[in-house]
């Protein structure tokens, strides 16, 4: 790669690796660890394919379709070969703030949600996409969106119960 075109992508790492990881840690259901190897595959598979990218239209969209293809690729993976051996994990350190047992909770319930869900509902909630880029993202057809949305927070909904209401202050 040219310096000039790795300046660039040097650039625009720097602009959109924040918003990568707050999508991949929404993604890994809070699992930081699995949300930095993610943006660092789908950092990787951009640098790759930089000339093409750079010239693409949106090239931060490209990249959060690669970040969201990349997790369901490993979610495939790891369905097929890896199993949990824990009870869950330990959390990173102490979290502070008002709406942290919200922001937990909302984590928790996402982490019980397939991962193609979870993907639909950071899509189209999360990052505010449209029905047809959140289809064409995870290439599914627009209505295929739609179903899974309304059914994935159908399942959201059972999953939080009367919690939800309790930690949202008005």
């Amino acid at each position: 790669m040219k310096a000039a075109q790795e300046d660039e992508y040097v650039a625009f790492v720097a602009g959109r690796a924040k918003a990568l990881y707050r999508s991949a840690y929404v993604l890994a259901a809070g699992d930081a660890h699995l949300a930095e190897d993610l943006v660092q595959e789908a950092l990787g598979k951009v640098y790759v394919h930089w000339r093409k990218v750079a010239r693409a239209d949106n090239p931060a969209a490209y990249a959060q379709t690669v970040l969201v293809r990349t997790f369901l690729s490993l979610r495939r993976r790891m369905s097929a070969s890896e199993r949990p051996t824990g009870s869950g994990s330990l959390p990173e350190g102490t979290a502070s703030g008002p709406d942290t047992a919200l922001r937990l909770t909302l984590l928790d319930a996402l982490a019980q949600l397939p991962p193609r869900d979870r993907a639909v509902l950071l899509l189209r909630y999360w990052e505010d996409r449209s029905i047809e880029e959140t289809a064409g993202m995870l290439r599914m057809t627009s209505s295929a969106v739609r179903s899974r949305g309304t059914r994935a927070l159908a399942k959201a909904r059972v999953l939080l119960g009367d919690s939800l209401s309790d930690l949202i202050s008005l």
